[in-house]
Parts: C-alpha cells; structure tokens; sequence
C-alpha cells in the first residue's frame, strides 16, 4: 500500500488537478486531502472506491497490487 499516495499525485497530476479540487470532488477538506497523499492519513474505503471510479481503473491498480490500470468489468445493476 506504501505506493498508494505516490498513484494519487500522478494521477491528480496527470487529470491537472489540484489538491482543492479533488478534495472538493470527495467532499473533503484540502489539508484531508493533502494527509492522502503525504501518506499521514489512512484513506477510507468509499474515497478510495471514488477515487478509483473518478479515475477509470481499479482500486487494487491504486493500492499498488497490480500494475494492470484497466478497471474490473461491473456486473449489471451495480
């Protein structure tokens, strides 16, 4: 899980967005936001599954337990 808040700030990198709004968009405030990042604070499950839906990909591509980006089909009705 340590690469965690490293695929955070690429990826918020990445979609050019800041700190601000990426909290704003999980409805947080900046400096929680920023904690995810700097790894001082442990991310709850719904951010994290936000997160990964925000960003197109899986949440074990965010925990760093593959490497494949791609997210997992879904099944109907979810």
């Amino acid at each position: 899980m340590a690469e965690l808040h490293l695929k955070l700030r690429e990826l918020r990198e990445k979609s050019e967005m800041s700190q601000a709004e990426m909290a704003k968009l999980l409805g947080c405030s900046q400096q929680t936001y920023s904690r995810y990042e700097s790894h001082t604070t442990e991310i709850p499950l719904e951010q994290l599954i936000r997160l990964a839906e925000y960003y197109d990909t899986s949440v074990d591509y965010l925990l760093g337990i593959t490497n494949h980006n791609e997210p997992y089909p879904r099944k109907n009705g979810i």
